[in-house]
């Protein structure tokens, strides 16, 4: 359900939290901070709000947060405990329609990257093809491990960014 910033503006802590808790994957800790920030002027204002808490989090916190998103999986390999939002933003992103040998290739770069960095790869992956999030996969596992933590952050602004213009109209 959309809600109007005068809806979120109005609503009492409770509401606000179930309203946005899972715009951060399983993080509603976001939204309960960013309660205490409203009246928000705007959507513009509390996306800013909310990623400026993750921001001022502090590493651990970050790192609890980046570690609450789950790898990007093939229809096959799909955890029973994936979020609606995940779910939905992995489909369209075409991870139901991989190749076996695609599939693969996926799990493998999964391995490899949690190996690598001891976190899951993060894409904001809404408006990229299978193709592209492989190549992203494949580029990035390459990374430094400071370089990547970076990284996985901005692409969870992103998705966060993602679904909050799915939930708040205006």
């Amino acid at each position: 359900m959309p809600y109007s910033i005068d809806d979120l503006n109005r609503m009492d802590r409770a509401a606000f939290v179930a309203a946005l808790g899972a715009v951060f994957e399983d993080s509603p800790w976001v939204a309960d901070a960013a309660w205490e920030q409203r009246p928000f002027a705007d959507a513009t204002a509390l996306r800013a709000a909310m990623t400026g808490i993750v921001r001022a989090a502090g590493t651990e916190r970050q790192r609890a947060l980046i570690l609450s998103h789950p790898d990007l999986a093939d229809r096959a390999s799909r955890p029973a405990n994936l979020t609606a939002f995940s779910q939905t933003e992995q489909a369209k992103a075409g991870l139901n329609e991989l190749t076996n040998a695609e599939a693969q290739e996926q799990r493998d770069l999964n391995r490899a990257y949690r190996e690598r960095f001891g976190f899951p790869f993060i894409m904001a992956v809404r408006f990229s093809s299978k193709q592209e999030i492989l190549a992203a996969m494949r580029e990035r596992v390459a990374n430094e491990p400071d370089v990547e933590f970076g990284r996985a952050l901005e692409e969870i602004y992103k998705i966060a960014g993602f679904r909050l213009d799915d939930l708040v109209k205006g």
